[in-house]
Parts: C-alpha cells; sequence; structure tokens
C-alpha cells in the first residue's frame, strides 16, 4: 500500500476527490484555496520558457541538415492542420446532432455580460492574419521569454538553432552548455511535479466551491457532449493514428498517466509539456523531433480546443435562437480554422479566442458566452487533457513518419520491459551533428 500510494498519478486522484468532497462541503472556505493550483502553473511557466527554448535549439543545433528540419516540419504543419481540422469538424457534428443548446430560448439582450468582460476586452481587437503573422516575430527574446509567448520563442529558437547547426564545431561549447542547462531545468521540473497533488486539491476545490455542482447539472448535456466528443476524438480519430504508427493507444495512455491526471487537476495542458518531452524522448523519439514538434503543438494542435470552439459557438447560437444555415455554420468551421491556432495551454485562452472568434463573425451574439461561464472550468478538464494526448500521440506519429522513432524500445517502455531513460549515443564530433534519424531502427 505504502508504495502504491507513493505514486504521484495516485496522489493526484487522490487530490482531486478530496478537492471535489470540500468544495460541496465548506465552499467558501474550499475557494480561498485557488492560490495552492495557481502557485504550481506558475512554478511550471517559471521553466516552461527556458525549457521549450532549450530543446528547440538543441533539436535543430544536432540536426543532419536543414533539409531534415524542413521535412519535419513541413509533415508537422500538415499533420496539425489535419488534426485539427477534424477535431473542428467532429465538435460540429456533435453538437449538430445533440443540439444542447436547443429550447433554451435565451434573450441575449438580457443576459449580464460583466461576467465576460475581461474575455470580451482581451478579445475586442480581432487580429488579421497579417497581424498574426507578424506577433510571431519577437520584438525582444528576453520579452517573449518574459511573456512565455510560445509561438515568438519557438521562432527565434528555430533561428537561433539554424545559426549553431552552421557554425559547426564553433558551436560545440555553446551546445554544451545548452544541454547541461536543459538537463537542470529537466531536474527542476521533476521537484515541481510534487507538488502536482497539492496543486490538483486547490484548484478542484475551488472550482466546485465558486461554481457549485449545480451550474454543471443545468447544463448538464453540454458537457456530456463535450467529453464525449472528446472521448470519441481520442479512440476513433487519435487510436487508428496510434495503430498506425505502431503502439497501442491503451498502453500510451497508461505509460503518460502521471500527465494526464495532472492536467486533470490543473486544467492546463501547458503544466506538463516539459515533463512529457522528456518522457517521449525516453521512450524513443529523438530529441530533435521532440523538440520541434512538442513546442509546436502546443499552439497548433490544440484538438481540445478545436471541439470546444465549434460546439460552443453553436450551442450559444442553439441557445439564443440564432438561426444558422448549413453555409453559415461552415464559416464558422472556416474562421476557427485559423483563429484556433495561437491558442496556448493556459486556462481561459479559449474562452478569448471563442470571444474573439464570435466578434469576427457578427451573427452568433458574444453575449450568449455568459452561458458558458458556469461550466466552462469544467469543460477546461476535457479540453485540456485532449490537447495532450493529441500532442503526444502526434508527437509519437510525426516521429514515426520521418523515421525518427525507435520502435522496439518503444515496445519495451510501454510494456514495462524498460523504466530507464533512453540509450543516449555517445557525444557527436564537432563536425558530425546527431542525425535525426538515429531512431529509424524498426522503422
Amino acid at each position: 500500500m505504502p508504495r502504491f500510494l507513493g505514486k504521484l498519478y495516485v496522489q493526484v486522484i487522490i487530490g482531486v476527490l478530496a478537492g471535489l468532497i470540500l468544495g460541496v462541503i465548506y465552499p467558501h472556505f474550499a475557494t480561498d484555496l485557488k492560490p495552492l493550483g495557481d502557485a504550481f502553473i506558475r512554478l511550471i511557466k517559471m521553466v516552461f520558457a527556458p525549457v521549450i527554448f532549450a530543446m528547440v535549439v538543441l533539436g535543430i543545433a544536432k540536426m543532419e541538415s536543414m533539409k531534415e528540419l524542413g521535412r519535419v516540419g513541413s509533415r508537422a504543419l500538415i499533420y496539425f492542420e489535419v488534426l485539427s481540422t477534424l477535431a473542428l469538424a467532429l465538435g460540429l457534428l456533435v453538437v449538430n446532432v445533440f443540439q444542447p443548446g436547443v429550447g433554451m430560448n435565451v434573450d441575449p439582450t438580457a443576459l449580464d455580460t460583466k461576467g465576460i468582460a475581461n474575455y470580451t476586452a482581451a478579445a475586442a481587437k480581432p487580429a488579421t492574419f497579417v497581424d498574426f503573422l507578424l506577433n510571431m516575430i519577437p520584438t525582444s527574446i528576453v520579452e517573449a521569454l518574459a511573456k512565455n509567448d510560445i509561438l515568438q520563442i519557438l521562432v527565434f529558437a528555430i533561428f537561433f538553432g539554424v545559426a549553431l547547426s552552421h557554425m559547426g564545431k564553433r558551436a560545440k561549447p555553446v551546445v554544451d552548455v545548452l544541454d547541461a542547462f536543459c538537463n537542470g531545468m529537466f531536474v527542476i521540473v521533476s521537484m515541481v511535479m510534487r507538488f502536482a497533488p497539492i496543486a490538483a486539491f486547490g484548484a478542484i476545490s475551488f472550482t466546485v466551491g465558486k461554481y457549485g455542482l449545480g451550474s454543471v447539472m443545468s447544463l448538464g448535456k453540454l458537457m456530456a457532449c463535450m467529453y464525449l466528443t472528446c472521448f470519441a476524438f481520442v479512440v476513433l480519430v487519435l487510436g487508428p493514428i496510434c495503430r498506425a504508427a505502431g503502439f497501442s493507444l491503451w498502453k500510451f495512455l497508461r505509460y503518460i498517466r502521471e500527465e494526464l491526471f495532472t492536467v486533470l487537476g490543473t486544467s492546463s495542458s501547458e503544466s506538463v509539456i516539459p515533463q512529457l518531452m522528456r518522457k517521449l524522448e525516453n521512450a524513443g523519439v529523438s530529441k530533435p523531433v521532440v523538440g520541434l514538434v512538442i513546442p509546436s503543438g502546443v499552439t497548433f494542435n490544440p484538438d481540445g480546443q478545436c471541439i470546444y470552439y465549434t460546439m460552443a459557438a453553436i450551442f450559444i447560437a442553439q441557445a439564443t435562437n440564432t438561426p444558422l444555415s448549413f453555409t453559415d455554420q461552415l464559416v464558422v468551421l472556416g474562421v476557427l480554422m485559423l483563429t484556433s491556432k495561437g491558442s496556448a495551454g493556459v486556462t481561459g485562452s479559449g474562452f478569448i479566442t471563442l470571444a474573439a472568434t464570435l466578434a469576427s463573425l457578427g451573427t452568433i451574439p458574444v453575449a450568449g458566452m455568459v452561458l458558458l461561464l458556469g461550466v466552462d472550468r469544467f469543460m477546461s478538464e476535457a479540453r485540456a487533457i485532449t490537447n495532450t494526448i493529441g500532442n503526444a500521440v502526434g508527437t509519437m506519429a510525426i516521429a514515426r513518419w520521418v523515421g525518427a522513432l525507435d520502435r522496439e524500445h518503444l515496445r519495451k517502455v510501454l510494456d514495462g520491459e524498460v523504466v530507464s531513460e533512453a540509450p543516449q549515443p555517445a557525444e557527436p564530433e564537432a563536425t558530425q551533428p546527431t542525425p535525426i534519424l538515429r531512431h529509424s531502427a524498426g522503422a
């Protein structure tokens, strides 16, 4: 029993259950525990930007050629676009079949929009596609790191990694320093992760204490549709992708269970990204692919967010009796294909993106978002978990696609035969960078 209770995911489950009970019994006290979850997120974000930067730079610097970078990057973008579009379409299909908002007959002009003022203010200035591209370029890398702006960090890290790759042996001291720095960051992550059960307890206590289980029951049909759709996406879409890549979805989920339970407790997929990157590398994915795909996947492959966007938008239209033709819904889908890109894994970003999307469409009342306030936090768990699973599976699939996955080592890890880290090759010579295909065995 002590050995079982010593497992992190078990402790997180206990924290979640304790938070649920406390939120129901002592709601006023439970709402005061919000800082526990917030502190954990801040601790993770403290190392998030440095880890992303170092991993991307090291991944590119150790590639055999820039041709490999283009090959991995282009296939990753194709994968992300296809999967996020499937997620949007699946959400649109389910919300039209079950119609959770029909019959609510809500008058949008009578809604109190004070609760969404912060979100609508943040989305008040809708960015064009050109603005989005310009915003990818950091005015200062220090500012980008300070703001944890994933896209800007990614852009600078790619440039820096390419520069180091072109420098050859002269870049070896910088690469060695970044390698040691990255390992140090992962040690910090390991220490921070021990606080995950306390963070889950505080976050769930606050959520239940503030919004109550009654808010869940009042919009239970939408909640059920959201969770059902996320489950269907994981099983029916990601499942076949796992089989095509040569591994079992169930075994893979069991392998990353600690990260998934942490996401469940904190409602943030960002909270486990550093640990997830290390775990995928240990499972047999080459470091360059992990370093490039995971950070970009956070921005360009938010599968759970995409499901939420279409379901929430159409739900508001149904609840407010806003007529939408099939063409109108296709327009919603098309706009969301653009606006969904760039949403990170932080709780609340989905609400802001949805507000910006509805404002740009002009057909669905933004005021209807008030209806989602009571359950948005509960649905964020489904979004975050689906984002995490989708990003992890996507990294494995892309690694398999480009021949950068050690399938035999992965099989041993998923079967529990190997619990140690993936074997690392000897340090490459300065003139011989580590090839991206070093894990091509069995591909």
